[in-house]
């Protein structure tokens, strides 16, 4: 068994609330010709989240760099954990982060712990839990026009800024910084891969981030800071691409308010990460290793005056519509927990634990063998 110190913890969310509903990357949280997926099926509050951070504790504690999956809704809870040394993940297969076998019984496997339910337990709560469920339903419903409110208002906010942006000194900055972090490397004739996800998710608590688990071990960070529509999303999509071109993988962290912007990067063979560094994901530079580049320096003064009342104005309404957004997500947690509290009630846990105890002796095996194949 692996005995070298604490693993580096790593938290990501791949599926996260936005203005199109629940956008999911969890196609880019491990290879699909993996070693071993286990994918849980089951109801809500039977114990899904427990197994996925026992068995990510116990590889994590041996020393095996691991990835949780973060729930986008509620954000203690984890719907995933890969460790990518040994191949392996367990992954929350229920919606809305429905998973299915690829190549089943070769990689994947169903564990089913709806198996473990006390059925006459549960079916005279039925009316209640069938009622509930689609008043959550109905609260996602709203909490994504909210968001989608919310993001027509932070457009028009980047507007003010978009018309007088200068692409010519945002084209600068990324080439400048492409240089400096990719060390005069040359166009590879095998590409990179991307690897899409969210580093932080609107919740149930609110806007909620990880990044200094995704960033914080980087040798080198540059920092954007800017207010909206000052090109940051530009530079990091530019960067990223030359980084691509020139062989390196790398990791991309989208925006849940618009998951077509690319908020930061990681390319974890240079041990480089390129942030954006505004509301509600601030990151503190650290002295050695962070450059601050300000963004605000490629738009003008005088336009940043002349729009100032239309800025204040799209601000206040962007908070308001946001805190709705996140006041129904809330209430949709309160109703889902009912359900929850169900399904707990009905739940042989003695069970799960004796399943956990036979998973977990399964991935130490499988430690093992590749442990020995490597030595």
């Amino acid at each position: 068994m692996q005995s070298q110190s604490q693993g580096r913890l790593k938290k990501v969310f791949p599926g996260a609330n936005t203005p199109e509903g629940f956008f999911s990357f969890y196609d880019y949280m491990i290879d699909p010709c993996a070693n071993m997926i286990i994918i849980i099926k089951g109801g809500p509050g039977i114990g899904k989240s427990t197994l996925i951070r026992r068995i990510g504790s116990a590889l994590l504690d041996m020393g095996y760099d691991t990835e949780y999956a973060c729930c986008s809704h509620d954000p203690v809870s984890y719907d995933g954990v890969v460790v990518p040394k040994l191949g392996l993940a367990l992954f929350d297969g229920t919606p809305p982060h429905v998973l299915e076998p690829r190549f089943p019984g070769i990689v994947e496997r169903i564990i089913n712990l709806g198996d473990f339910l006390n059925r006459k337990k549960l079916i005279p709560h039925r009316q209640e839990v069938v009622e509930t469920l689609r008043e959550v339903s109905i609260l996602f419903e709203r909490a994504f026009r909210r968001l989608k409110e919310a993001r027509i208002i932070h457009d028009d906010w980047e507007a003010c800024h978009i018309q007088d942006l200068d692409f010519g000194c945002l084209n600068c900055i990324a080439e400048e910084l492409s240089s400096d972090s990719l060390h005069g490397t040359e166009t590879s004739p095998s590409p990179g891969k991307p690897r899409h996800l969210f580093a932080g998710a609107i919740t149930a608590s609110g806007p909620i981030h990880h990044l200094q688990t995704v960033v914080g071990h980087a040798s080198r960070r540059y920092i954007l800071k800017g207010e909206p529509g000052t090109g940051k999303s530009t530079i990091v999509r530019k960067v990223a691409e030359r980084a691509l071109c020139h062989g390196f993988n790398v990791e991309l962290y989208h925006c849940p308010l618009d998951p077509s912007k690319v908020e930061h990067i990681v390319i974890p063979e240079l041990g480089v990460a390129l942030v954006s560094s505004s509301w509600p994901h601030l990151i503190d530079p650290m002295k050695d290793i962070d450059r601050v580049i300000d963004t605000g320096q490629a738009v003008s003064n005088t336009t940043v005056g002349k729009y100032e009342s239309v800025i204040c104005d799209a601000k206040q309404r962007f908070g308001q519509a946001f805190r709705r957004a996140t006041q129904c997500l809330h209430e949709a947690k309160q109703e889902y927990d009912k359900v929850q509290a169900i399904y707990s009630e009905s739940m042989d846990f003695q069970a799960v634990e004796r399943l956990g105890d036979r998973i977990l002796g399964e991935v130490l095996e499988l430690e093992r063998k590749i442990r020995e194949a490597t030595a």
